[in-house]
């Protein structure tokens, strides 16, 4: 009986201890199981992490390839020079100034001269003058004295240019472009036909010295005449004695025909004749000599320079200035003449006085 008390607890123990082995190694082998999930999934997010860092390297390295072959290809910044190349505008500048300088050069060769012609006299024969009348929107009533007095009538008139002189009053067109102005001059022109509208000519006082470029533009361009002769409609006109005196300049090229004048340049703002570029005519500031613009007298090929150079011709704030400064610089053969010095009296034979 007490020999078999030790080997029954013995046993037990042994039981006991068995039963904590299994548990214990169920238990590591439970914990165990998460701990090589979590390895897994970190070995796999550290291979993608590797994998996208070593695909952004290579990107990095085929951008900059790219970059410095391109900056070696073209200049670091681009000039002016260069945009329009690319653009393909210098190109087309330089065929621009081309085609003006032979548009330049076709001009001074004479080939208005197939529509000059067509619009001559009826017999075909050049003119021997075309006479532009200055006026404006409110100059009827002058228009219809000089209608009265020294200008043609429609019948006198086309037989005026049988004898080879067109006279005609000059005007430009409203700044509000089809208004009662342009209308009524239209109106007046219809009945009377003794109009030359310049159609790109604002008419405005202080644009007289466009007027002259648009004028003698115009006239050229639409009758092929020996002479072109500006007048002023607060003038009247000897026009028999006006003929009389460019027939004895037959022939003259190059003629700038007036009464001759000089004078001071008036300098301060506010007074008559106020010169705003006077600081131009030098410290005596007197003008150069120039002929009066009551009536002044072009020969063909002074009013063609005109007509070819009136984009880059200056003008000054007085229409006689103004072409006086165009003929300096040409060979032009200056006249004197008395006879059309309109406000003075002493000429016995003028062709011209104020009216």
């Amino acid at each position: 009986m007490e020999s078999i008390l030790p080997t029954t607890s013995f046993s037990s123990s042994s039981s006991s201890s068995k039963s904590d082995r299994r548990s214990k190694s169920k238990s590591t082998q439970t914990s165990s199981k998460p701990s090589l999930v979590m390895a897994l999934i970190s070995c796999f997010a550290w291979l993608y992490v590797a994998g996208r860092l070593w695909q952004d390297a290579e990107n990095r390295v085929l951008l900059a390839t790219l970059f410095k072959k391109n900056s070696q290809q073209r200049p670091k910044m681009l000039t002016v020079e260069d945009k329009l190349m690319v653009l393909g505008c210098k190109d087309l500048e330089r065929r621009i100034v081309e085609v003006e300088m032979e548009l330049t050069v076709a001009k001074s060769q004479g080939y208005l001269q197939n529509q000059l012609k067509q619009s001559g006299s009826s017999s075909g024969k050049q003119l021997l003058a075309v006479i532009g009348i200055y006026t404006g929107f409110g100059g009827r009533l002058r228009r219809n004295v000089i209608r009265g007095s020294w200008f043609p009538n429609v019948d006198a008139l086309s037989k005026l240019e049988e004898r080879g002189v067109v006279v005609r009053f000059v005007i430009g067109r409203s700044p509000n472009r089809g208004d009662s102005l342009d209308r009524n001059i239209n109106e007046e022109n219809r009945a009377t036909k003794d109009f030359l509208i310049l159609g790109s000519h604002e008419e405005a006082h202080e644009e007289l010295p466009k007027k002259a470029k648009y004028f003698f533009s115009s006239a050229i361009q639409t009758w092929d005449a020996e002479f072109y002769v500006k007048v002023d409609d607060n003038i009247d006109v000897d026009l028999d004695g006006l003929i009389e005196l460019l027939q004895k300049r037959h022939g003259q090229d190059s003629s700038y025909i007036g009464c001759m004048k000089s004078g001071e340049v008036v300098s301060e703002e506010g007074k008559s004749w106020y010169e705003p570029e006077w600081w131009k005519f030098g410290d005596e500031k007197s003008y150069f000599r120039h002929a009066a613009g009551s009536v002044l007298v072009l020969s063909k090929n002074l009013a063609q320079y005109i007509n070819i150079n009136s984009a880059s011709l200056k003008s000054y704030a007085h229409e006689d200035i103004s072409i006086g400064s165009w003929m300096m610089g040409l060979q032009t053969t200056y006249t004197d003449d008395s006879r059309l010095c309109c406000s003075t009296t002493t000429s016995q034979d003028k062709v011209c006085s104020l009216a």
